[in-house]
C-alpha cells in the first residue's frame, strides 16, 4: 500500500522528516518498506527559472539559429543561442540554466553546459515543452505569461508537487489502515505516546446540500446481510474531463493513473478515507437500483470487456433490466462513466466481506474496492464518504445534487465490547504500564473507556477496527503504541529444561526420518489439497468421504487428501518426467475424512521406492528395487520402534496389485505393496513403484521406547546353516516363529539365504536355505550342545511344515 506524505499531512499537521516518519509507523506496526520520492515533473524543473528575451538576432552562421539575450533577474543578462522559429523580443520564457538536468523522451538525463553553436557562445536553453516534460510539443519554445516575474523558478509557477511515499507492507489484518485517514488515526496515536498533542482533521462536508431534486433513483436491498448499509445519491449536469493537476498529482503518487474526472473522484476519496464509491452513469439505470443476486449462468460484461458467468451467491447491483455491477468487485461495461455522460448515481455501501471475497475470488479479481470490503471497511462513513465524494465531483466536475441521499440501513452494525483485566496486561507485556498510560492509549485510538474499575476498564471498540474483539487483542494495541522498544528486560539469562516424554510425536518423527534419510530416502512434502477426483482409484475411498473446500482454488485443489498414495505419485511421476527414476521417498503426513459422525484427521507415515537400488556406476551392476528390499525398510522402521512382535496379514487395500499387512492382534500398523498398474497408468507411471502406508497415530499409541544396555560378549557365537525341502506354501515367517519358539535363550539370529525352485525338485516343493546364530553369554558352547539345538530345530520343522533335510 502507498501513502503520500504530502496527503498525509493534510489529515495530521508534521513538521518531521519522512525518516522519522517511515520509524515511527514501523513501530506502530505499519512497516515502511522502502520510502520513494515523486515529483509530478521529472526533474522537479529544478535550474529551470522565468527569464525574458531583451534581444534577439539572426546568427551569423546559421540561417535557422537565433542569438538572443535574456535577463534572468539577477541582473547579469546571458547570451543564449536557440533554434526555435517562435522566440522573439519581449516573451517571457523557460529557460534551463548551466548545470540543470532534463530528461529525453526515454527518461535519461542530460546536463546543459557552456559551449559555443557555430561560434557563438551560449549560457543555457530556451525550453520547449517536451524538453520539460510538460508535454508533446516541441514545434518551438515554451512562451509563459507575460506577468510572471522573472528569475521566479518555473517549478513554483507551475506548482510542481515534490512528494515522498511510503510503501506499506500492510497485513491482513488492519483493515482499518487501508487509507490515509487511517494510517493517520495510527500516526496521532503514535505521536501522543510521544507526549504530542497532533490533531486528526478529517475533510468537512458542511457544504454538502441538496440543490434540486429533479433526479430521484430509488433503491432497494433484497439481501440485508449481503448488504447491510447501502447509500446513494443523483449528481447533474456534470463535465466529464481530465481532473485538475493537483487531483491527477495525488493519484499518480501512489500509483494510479488518472482516467478523468468523475472516476479520479471516487479513487481519490478510496484513498483519502477508505471507503470504496461506484458512480453510474444515470442515463443506463432503467428504473430503481436493486442491490441482490441473480440466477446461476446470468452473462455479465465487466469494465475490462470480458463477459462473466454468474455465480447465484454473486452480490449484484441491478436496475429493473438486469445487472449493471458486480457489488464490490468490479463495474459494468454498459453502466460505466464515459466522456458523453451528463448525470450520475454515486453509489457508497458496505457489504458483506465474505460475500465479497468468495464472488473476488469466483471471478479472479482483484480491485482497490474488493482488497477494502473483504477484508471489512468501516461500516459508519459510508454517508460521510458519499458526500464528501459528491462535494469534490461539484467542484471539479461542476453539475448539480439533484436528489436526497438514500440510506438503506435496516440494522445498525454495533461496536464491540471488551473487559480488560490491568493484571493481565502487566502480565503478558511482562513489565506494569501505568494505568493511566494504558487509558491514554486506548483513547488515542478511538477506544472509548465506558467503565473504570481498580481490577480494569470496560471499553467500546469502533466497528471498523474488525481485528479487536477480544481482550488480548486490545492488549496488542496497547503494546504496539506503548512501543516494543519500549518494554523492559532483565539482563539475567534463565533457561529451562522441559521435561518431555521421548515417545512425543515430533520426537519419534525425527528419528525414523534421520533414519530413513541414512537408508538413502528423501523426504517430500505434498499439497493437503487435491483433486477430488482421485478417491475414484479405489474402492476403499469414498467421494462422500471428501471434505470439499468452500472457496478452491481450481477443481485440482478442491479437496482434502483421503490418502497420501495418490499426491505422492504426482511425486513420483514429476520426478521420472525429468529423468529422475531411482527414487526413495518418505512423507509425514495427514488424511482427511468427512465421516458420519463428524470429520476425522489421521496422521501417516508413506514410503515410495521405485527404479534402481543405487544410482548408475561402473563398478556396481544395476540392479532393481524388490519387494524385500522394500519389506526390510518397512521392518527396520518397525524395529526402530520396538514393534517386533507382529503377524502377516493379507493386505485388504485395492490400491495394491501385490502385498501384504503387518498387525499386532487386530491393529494393523502397516500395509505395503506394489501399486496397482491402472493406478500408475492413471499417472503416466510405466515403472514399478513399491507403497507402505504407517497408521502413525496406531503406532505413537503402541511404541514405548526403553533403552536397554547389555555387556559385550565375551564369549564366540556359532553359526549352523540347514537346507530344507518344504511345500511352496510353507512362509520364511512359519520357519521363523518355529525356530524362535524352540529355542529362546540361545538363538540369537535366524536368516533366509538362499531360496530355489525349479529343476531337480519336486512339484510343489521349494528349497530354502537358513543360517542359525547361537551364542551363549555365560560360557563357550560345546558340539553337543550346539548339536542338540540344531537338532531340535529340525525335528520341529519336520513335525509342523513337513520339511525334509537336503
Amino acid at each position: 500500500m502507498r501513502i503520500s506524505y504530502n496527503w498525509l499531512k493534510q489529515f495530521i499537521k508534521l513538521d518531521l522528516p519522512s525518516e522519522e516518519t517511515a520509524a515511527l509507523l514501523t513501530d506502530l506496526g505499519l512497516e515502511v518498506e522502502i520510502v520513494e520520492k515523486f515529483q509530478s515533473v521529472k526533474g522537479g524543473l529544478e535550474g529551470i527559472i522565468v527569464g525574458e528575451v531583451k534581444t534577439c538576432v539572426q546568427h551569423p552562421d546559421a540561417d535557422r539559429l537565433k542569438v538572443t539575450t535574456v535577463d534572468l533577474g539577477d541582473g547579469n543578462p546571458v547570451q543564449i543561442v536557440c533554434g526555435a522559429p517562435n522566440v522573439g523580443v519581449g516573451q517571457k520564457v523557460p529557460v534551463a540554466t548551466i548545470g540543470t538536468l532534463l530528461f529525453d523522451k526515454e527518461g535519461n538525463e542530460f546536463q546543459i553546459k557552456k559551449g559555443k553553436i557555430r561560434g557563438q557562445d551560449s549560457h543555457g536553453m530556451i525550453c520547449a515543452e517536451d524538453e520539460l516534460g510538460l508535454g508533446d510539443n516541441h514545434d518551438g519554445i515554451m512562451i509563459l505569461d507575460t506577468t510572471i516575474k522573472i528569475g521566479t523558478p518555473l517549478a513554483k509557477v507551475l506548482n510542481v508537487e515534490n512528494d515522498e511515499v511510503f510503501e506499506i507492507g500492510l497485513t491482513p489484518n488492519r483493515a482499518d489502515a487501508m487509507s490515509h485517514m487511517g494510517v493517520a488515526r495510527d500516526l496521532r496515536a503514535g505521536l501522543v505516546q510521544r507526549n504530542m498533542q497532533p490533531e486528526l482533521i478529517t475533510p468537512s462536508v458542511t457544504s454538502f446540500r441538496v440543490d434540486k431534486r429533479t433526479l430521484k433513483i430509488d433503491a432497494e436491498v433484497k439481501d440485508a446481510k449481503l448488504a447491510p448499509r447501502y447509500c446513494g445519491i443523483t449528481i447533474s449536469g456534470i463535465n466529464v474531463k481530465p481532473s485538475p493537476d493537483w487531483l491527477q498529482n495525488r493519484l499518480k503518487a501512489i500509483g494510479l493513473t488518472p482516467k478523468n474526472n468523475i472516476v479520479d473522484a471516487t479513487n481519490y476519496v478510496l484513498h483519502e478515507l477508505g471507503q470504496p464509491l461506484h458512480a453510474f452513469d444515470a442515463s443506463k439505470i432503467h428504473g430503481k437500483i436493486i442491490v441482490k443476486t441473480v440466477a446461476a449462468g446470468t452473462k455479465f460484461k465487466t469494465l475490462d470487456d470480458v463477459e462473466r458467468i454468474l455465480h447465484e451467491e454473486d452480490l449484484m447491483i441491478c436496475d429493473e433490466k438486469g445487472p449493471l455491477c458486480i457489488a464490490g468487485v468490479f463495474g459494468g461495461k454498459e453502466s460505466g462513466v464515459s466522456e458523453n455522460t451528463t448525470n450520475i448515481f454515486l453509489e457508497s455501501a458496505y457489504f458483506n466481506p465474505v460475500s465479497i471475497r468468495k464472488t473476488a475470488k469466483r471471478h479472479g479479481l482483484s480491485t482497490d474496492a474488493s482488497f477494502r470490503f473483504e477484508r471489512g471497511i468501516d461500516p459508519t462513513i459510508t454517508e460521510y464518504a458519499l458526500k464528501r465524494a459528491a462535494i469534490l465531483i461539484k467542484e471539479i466536475a461542476g453539475g448539480e445534487i439533484t436528489s436526497d441521499l438514500i440510506d438503506i440501513y435496516p440494522k445498525k452494525i454495533e461496536d464491540f465490547t471488551v473487559l480488560l483485566n490491568f493484571n493481565k496486561v502487566n502480565k503478558l507485556i511482562g513489565q506494569e504500564i501505568p494505568k493511566e498510560t494504558i487509558k491514554k492509549i486506548l483513547v488515542s485510538l478511538d477506544i472509548k473507556v465506558n467503565s473504570v474499575s481498580d481490577a480494569g476498564l470496560g471499553l467500546i471498540i469502533p466497528a471498523y477496527r474488525v481485528d479487536v474483539q477480544r481482550e488480548i487483542d486490545v492488549i496488542e494495541e496497547i503494546l504496539r503504541v506503548y512501543g516494543y522498544n519500549n518494554v523492559q528486560f532483565s539482563k539475567k539469562l534463565n533457561a529451562t529444561v522441559s521435561n518431555s516424554s521421548r515417545t512425543e510425536d515430533y520426537k519419534v518423527q525425527n528419528s525414523i526420518a534421520a533414519q530413513l534419510n541414512s537408508l538413502g530416502f528423501h523426504e517430500m512434502m505434498a499439497n493437503s489439497l487435491t483433486s477430488p477426483d482421485y478417491v475414484k482409484l479405489s474402492e476403499k475411498l469414498k467421494e462422500e468421504f471428501n471434505v470439499m473446500m468452500l472457496n478452491p482454488l481450481s477443481n485440482d485443489l478442491s479437496a482434502m487428501r483421503q490418502s497420501l498414495l495418490f499426491s505422492g505419485l504426482e511425486a513420483v511421476s514429476y520426478n521420472i518426467n525429468r529423468r529422475n527414476a531411482d527414487l526413495k521417498l518418505f512423507e509425514f503426513g495427514k488424511s482427511y475424512h468427512k465421516m458420519p459422525s463428524g470429520y476425522e484427521e489421521n496422521k501417516h507415515l508413506s514410503l515410495f521406492v521405485s527404479g534402481n537400488r543405487q544410482a548408475e556406476n561402473w563398478t556396481t551392476p544395476q540392479k532393481a528395487s524388490d519387494f524385500f528390499l522394500f519389506k526390510g525398510y518397512v521392518q527396520s522402521i518397525l524395529t526402530r520402534l520396538s514393534l517386533t512382535k507382529t503377524q502377516t496379514i493379507p493386505v485388504t487395500n485395492d490400491v495394491f496389485n501385490e502385498g501384504i499387512a503387518l498387525a499386532i492382534g487386530n491393529d494393523v500398523l502397516v500395509e505395503m505393496g506394489t501399486v496397482k498398474k491402472s493406478i500408475l497408468k492413471y499417472f503416466d507411471i510405466k515403472q514399478e513403484v513399491f507403497y507402505a502406508d504407517f497408521n502413525w497415530n496406531l503406532i505413537l499409541k503402541l511404541i514405548s521406547i526403553k533403552i536397554k544396555y547389555q555387556d559385550i560378549p565375551k564369549y564366540p557365537e556359532v553359526r549352523r546353516d540347514l537346507s530344507l525341502l518344504l511345500d511352496k506354501n510353507i512362509s520364511f515367517d512359519q520357519l521363523y516363529a518355529i525356530a524362535r519358539s524352540s529355542e529362546k535363550n540361545l538363538l540369537k539370529e535366524i536368516q533366509l539365504f538362499d531360496v530355489y525352485e525349479g529343476k531337480n525338485l519336486p512339484d510343489g516343493k521349494k528349497s530354502y536355505a537358513l543360517s542359525f546364530i547361537i551364542q551363549d553369554t555365560t560360557k563357550t558352547l560345546t558340539d553337543e550342545q550346539i548339536d542338540k539345538i540344531m537338532s531340535k530345530l529340525q525335528q520341529h520343522f519336520e513335525k509342523e511344515v513337513g520339511a525334509v533335510l537336503r
